[in-house]
């Protein structure tokens, strides 16, 4: 078996050496998502906004693989401050509905560009 990366025009394009996601068997890891548009320009109208942006790429990599946020099975979350925690689960939790993966949220120092908020993903692909 062979690892497979998936990329999609609707989500940004990595800002390094890696892949928007990569595919292992059934099973999906999304890179941590950042508020990047797909034309690459940052979102900076707060931590909502942010939330919302980095929810909106995650989504669209999840369809190119073919799958869902219901069959994701962990979250990471990295946060620049704990202090927005209430802010970014309620979106989190908006996002998911009664679906809730497994979870870790940790606070940073600093995220690439800025960001306030970054989150990554593992799902499962159901065939």
């Amino acid at each position: 078996m062979k690892p497979e990366l998936v990329a999609t025009s609707q989500a940004p394009a990595a800002i390094g050496p890696y892949s928007q996601a990569v595919r292992f068997g059934n099973l999906l890891f999304t890179s941590g998502q950042i508020a990047l548009t797909p034309a690459g320009e940052f979102v900076s109208e707060g931590i909502e906004a942010e939330t919302r942006q980095v929810f909106a790429n995650l989504e669209a990599i999840l369809k190119e693989a073919g799958t869902t946020r219901e069959q994701a099975i962990k979250a990471t979350v990295f946060l620049q401050d704990m202090a927005q925690f209430s802010i970014v689960n309620e979106i989190y939790a908006d996002y998911f509905g009664d679906h809730k993966p497994a979870r870790s949220t940790v606070q940073v120092a600093a995220l690439p560009r800025g960001a306030q908020v970054e989150i990554e993903l593992i799902v499962a692909i159901i065939a």
